[in-house]
């Protein structure tokens, strides 16, 4: 990668952070949007049960989910050899068209068809984007590079979800889907004008992208990530009924808990990174326990305006804590099968959300309340917690110390020609 001034190498990192944007928005929209999206597409079922009718629009999110398990692996075992620059104008352009089939798809089935299709480039752009950052920002910095790209996904939060929320409960949600679709496009412009090129891995090949998954500590590590945020997905997938229901505000406040669960989002993930590069797992096993804290706090306070809010913050702010982590801890594990690490953290922090969706919306069905679904995400940390020790005792030796031919190949690459 070309030498860069202080000032292209912010714009380059804002224009990778801008993609994490747009996803982080087209992710989490519907969380705020699903009654709406329940009343145009399941009418019959809206007029007859309304919880019902939420409960499987989260179908939705389920897609968007299964789209990402799906594509992160493959597209970064396929692609990890081509120039990452053009990869990643590729991929924001494919989130471009995705979104536009979202908000054009006339029914309900073709909905879940489009948002499938919609979340296949995530964890490879997410993959190939963190490590374009690690490179402009150096070497010793791989976890606040990670942190940075996922920077756009919890301002999104914070900016992107309540704003186009608003839009999609007064203009509908389909013009809110091609706002987002906009949001894409300008990545796709920004990324192709202010991104320096970027190699690719020659030497790498599918088979030894897919040898990550001979490695146990790469599948506890997925496993952790996939648990943890099946925990924050089961609260955040219904946040809207959560908020009108249990606490009792108006729909029109359904924005603002959606910023202050971004707020902490975006807090979290700065904090996350640097507790990444001073030891992953330390940070996996403190921020865990401050996830379970956080959601015992939203779980018995709830009911109030206050309660509400400090527990949403702290449940966001743990959460995002967790994923520059994990993704660290992948990328220590998986050794030259670099690019596939990078990606398939969001593999399973997706496959967590599909199950947290799909594990809220099935106790709402069963008609135990819209703050069922915090005690699910509470009990789904016990086996997440156990996935993490799993991992940490199969590699006998903290992972930070045991991985100093990781550091070398950073090195490698930072010094080899026309890098």
């Amino acid at each position: 990668m070309p030498s860069l001034s202080p000032a292209r190498t912010r714009l380059a990192l804002l224009a990778l952070a801008l993609g994490g944007f747009g996803i982080g928005t087209t992710e989490f929209v519907a969380m705020g949007l699903l009654p709406d999206i329940a009343r145009d597409t399941l009418p019959t079922l809206y007029a007859q049960d309304p919880d019902a009718a939420i409960a499987k629009a989260g179908i939705v999110i389920s897609a968007y989910a299964l789209g990402v398990v799906i594509g992160a692996p493959t597209i970064a075992a396929t692609a990890a050899r081509f120039p990452r620059k053009g990869l990643l104008t590729v991929l924001a352009a494919a989130f471009t068209l995705g979104t536009v089939a979202s908000a054009l798809a006339p029914t309900f089935e073709t909905i879940i068809a489009a948002r499938v299709l919609a979340g296949l480039p995530h964890g490879a752009y997410f993959g190939v984007a963190a490590l374009v950052a690690a490179d402009l920002m150096g070497p010793g910095r791989r976890g606040r590079a990670v942190a940075f790209v996922l920077s756009g996904l919890t301002i999104a939060n914070v900016v992107g979800v309540p704003a186009i929320t608003w839009l999609g409960q007064h203009a509908g949600w389909r013009v809110a889907y091609l706002a987002v679709a906009a949001i894409f496009a300008l990545t796709t412009l920004a990324i192709a004008l202010l991104v320096p090129r970027s190699p690719g891995d020659p030497a790498a090949t599918v088979r030894r992208e897919l040898s990550a998954f001979g490695r146990p500590a790469v599948w506890f590590a997925l496993a952790t990530g996939a648990l943890g945020f099946g925990g924050f997905f089961a609260v955040y997938s219904y946040v809207s009924p959560l908020a009108t229901n249990v606490t009792g505000t108006p729909e029109s406040f359904v924005p603002v808990a959606l910023v202050v669960l971004g707020l902490g989002m975006t807090a979290g993930n700065i904090v996350g990174g640097r507790m990444a590069d001073r030891g992953a797992m330390r940070a996996v096993f403190r921020l865990f326990a401050l996830f379970a804290g956080s959601l015992l706090l939203l779980a018995l306070a709830a009911s109030t305006l206050p309660g509400l809010l400090a527990g949403l913050f702290l449940v966001g702010a743990s959460a995002s804590a967790i994923s520059p982590a994990i993704q660290t801890r992948l990328m220590d594990v998986a050794g030259d099968s670099q690019t596939i690490a990078a990606a398939v953290n969001h593999s399973s922090l997706n496959l967590g959300n599909s199950l947290g969706a799909f594990l809220g919306g099935a106790v709402i069905a069963a008609g135990w309340g819209y703050l069922a679904p915090t005690w699910v995400g509470l009990a789904l940390c016990v086996p997440g917690v156990l996935a993490a020790v799993a991992g940490w005792a199969v590699t006998r030796v903290p992972v930070d110390d045991a991985v100093p031919s990781l550091a070398a190949a950073d090195d490698r690459v930072a010094a080899s020609p026309g890098s």
